[in-house]
């Protein structure tokens, strides 16, 4: 069997959405990056199909195994797939909150592809693979190889970011899941609309400084309809903004979790540290963006 594979955290470094079309969904605009933080997704040989969870957030999945978008990832592929399918057991070490704006359950979903396809011997490629991951949600092809990309259309237009440095950061959740359709109701409520067009960006960004101006002319447009829903989120994000080592404070997806952007990782070190001894409560972690990391198949 093969080892298992690293699932990173996903971080929308902007997500800019546009009015829903005539289907319901909202097209967007999204320089996605990866974290050197996630969870752990595991094969072996076994009498079934079958998913088991653990970890220090597995709690918010128990009862729900069978719906895993790891079982529907690797249900989907075994539809695509000629000939022999050994059944085989997938684990999961969650690590990342769930529901937390991080594309935990993407990123799951992807390294079990990439683990099904070796393991199966899929003549799948990657287009096809992507095109699977793509149906699981807006994550889902961004999330298959975990790298930055720039995400357009539902999510499954993909092209490549410009050069980032290795960005040095420090993620906050307050301890609250937010329901990613009820922040869109909410962004619909508010009818206020991001401008979808891919910014004008530079072939690469030399410094985090740099990126850290930039961004700043971007923003998350689910944002704000979250923290109507989540004020904890607000919370997070005037906290992050009054420390001297944050450069950026914003929050990722549809949250709840934020990030800030440090200028090293002593100051991204100092910044979790002082948080965690603020607030006790909230799930702090120092990470490194970029990607992609270890585990890739």
């Amino acid at each position: 069997m093969a080892p298992d594979v690293f699932a990173p955290a996903k971080i929308n470094l902007f997500l800019h959405v546009g009015a829903p079309g005539a289907d319901g969904y909202h097209p967007l605009c999204s320089l996605m990056t990866f974290a050197d933080i996630g969870d752990r997704v595991g094969v072996r040989a076994a009498d079934a199909l079958s998913l088991r969870v653990g970890g220090p957030f597995a709690a918010a999945l128990q009862g729900a195994e069978a719906d895993n978008l790891v079982m529907r990832a690797v249900r989907a592929l075994m539809a695509r797939t000629r000939g022999p399918q050994p059944p085989v057991a997938f684990t999961l070490d969650k690590r990342l909150p769930v529901a937390a704006g991080l594309g935990g359950g993407s990123s799951d979903a992807g390294a079990a592809l990439r683990l099904a396809r070796e393991i199966l011997g899929a003549s799948l490629s990657d287009t096809e693979l992507e095109a699977i991951a793509a149906e699981l949600g807006a994550d889902g092809a961004a999330c298959l190889w975990g790298r930055p990309v720039l995400a357009q259309g539902r999510g499954e237009r993909l092209s490549p970011a410009p050069g980032l440095p290795v960005l040095d950061a420090v993620l906050v959740n307050p301890g609250v899941s937010v329901s990613t359709p009820e922040v869109y109701r909410a962004l619909d409520a508010r009818g206020v609309f991001g401008d979808i067009a891919p910014p004008t960006m530079p072939d690469a960004f030399e410094s985090v400084e740099e990126l850290s101006g930039w961004l700043r002319t971007t923003a998350n447009d689910l944002q704000a309809p979250a923290m109507a829903l989540a004020p904890a989120i607000g919370d997070v994000l005037e906290t992050l903004a009054d420390e001297p080592e944050t450069l950026l404070a914003r929050m990722s997806g549809s949250g709840a979790t934020c990030f800030a952007l440090c200028g090293s990782d002593i100051e991204a070190e100092t910044l979790a540290e002082r948080l965690e001894a603020m607030r006790p409560n909230w799930w702090v972690e120092r990470c490194r963006l970029g990607g992609p990391w270890d585990g890739a198949i």
